[in-house]
């Protein structure tokens, strides 16, 4: 039994979360300069099994694809790739930087800790992951 693992991609940075072995809590892993995610990634599965990648679908309120899909979309090829045997799903993505920007700022983190752009991108990596777990209970 392995683990699933998220992609919240970014032009700048991507943010990444997993799953516990029992696929049902989503924890942050890290957030990376957006060129370095592939070598990670390799080095990571490497170490850790890794069952699929959930990568965000971000879309705008029309249901219309973001401008940043066609970045994501070579993303995704360069990652079947690197790592061809492990499958890629899609998930929708909207408002999860919003959403975790208001967690942060719940959460009573200080005001420099909270313009950490890195944080916010692994906690949208981290929503992204738990809602995708939520609307598959049965996996």
């Amino acid at each position: 039994m392995g683990i699933f693992l998220a992609l919240d991609y970014g032009e700048k940075r991507t943010g990444m979360a997993v799953t516990d072995i029992n696929k049902i809590i989503a924890s942050g892993l890290t957030a990376l300069s957006t060129k370095e995610v592939i070598p990670y990634l390799i080095k990571y599965c490497s170490n850790n099994f890794v069952e699929k990648f959930i990568v965000g679908y971000p879309k705008k309120n029309n249901n219309q694809d973001s401008l940043v899909e066609i970045k994501i979309k070579d993303f995704i090829k360069n990652l079947k790739l690197s790592l061809p045997k492990i499958p890629i799903v899609r998930h929708d993505e909207r408002f999860t930087s919003k959403i975790a920007s208001n967690v942060i700022l719940k959460s009573g983190v200080n005001k420099t800790k909270r313009q950490d752009k890195f944080l916010v991108d692994k906690v949208s990596a981290t929503i992204l992951l738990q809602s995708y777990l939520s609307t598959h209970k049965n996996i």
